[in-house]
C-alpha cells in the first residue's frame, strides 16, 4: 500500500492573479490548488477605483476579510438590502450561503486579506445574476 506524502509548509509569494467568477482578479494564495490545504483557502484582492464583483454567494462555506487598506461598500442579504462600508483595519464575516456584492466606490484601490473554508478557490462560488441589477 503506497504512503500518501507527509504534510509539510508552503511559502506561497502572491504575484499570479486568477480570475475570479465574480468579475475581480485575485492574487493566487493559499488554496488546495496551490499548496494541498483541505480546509481553508487564503488570497489577496485588490479592488481598482471603481470595480465591482457580481453578487454572489459562497455556497456552504463562510468568508473572513481583513481590510489591509482602501474602501469596499458590501451589499448583502437575500435581496442586497443590508449596506456597510469596511476601511483599513476593519474585519467582515459573511456565513455560508449569504449573497453579497463588494464595490469599491472610491477613487482609490481597495486590498483585502480573504479567507474562506472551501480549500478551492472558486469552487463554492454561486453566481446570482438576478441580483445584479439590485445595486445601481
Amino acid at each position: 500500500m503506497p504512503m500518501s506524502p507527509k504534510p509539510t509548509c508552503h511559502l506561497v509569494r502572491p504575484e499570479s492573479t486568477y480570475q475570479g467568477k465574480q468579475g475581480l482578479s485575485y492574487f493566487a494564495g493559499i488554496a488546495a490548488e496551490t499548496v494541498g490545504s483541505s480546509g481553508i483557502c487564503m488570497h489577496l484582492l485588490t479592488m481598482p477605483p471603481g470595480a465591482r464583483a457580481k453578487a454572489h454567494m459562497h455556497e456552504s462555506h463562510e468568508t473572513a476579510i481583513y481590510v489591509l487598506s482602501g474602501e469596499v461598500h458590501t451589499w448583502y442579504g437575500d435581496r442586497l438590502e443590508h449596506h456597510v462600508v469596511t476601511r483599513a483595519g476593519d474585519l467582515f464575516y459573511i456565513p455560508a450561503g449569504v449573497p453579497h456584492l463588494p464595490a469599491n466606490l472610491s477613487g482609490a484601490p481597495a486590498s483585502a486579506v480573504i479567507a474562506r473554508t472551501d480549500p478551492n478557490e472558486q469552487e463554492s462560488v454561486v453566481l446570482l445574476p438576478g441580483l445584479d441589477g439590485l445595486v445601481a
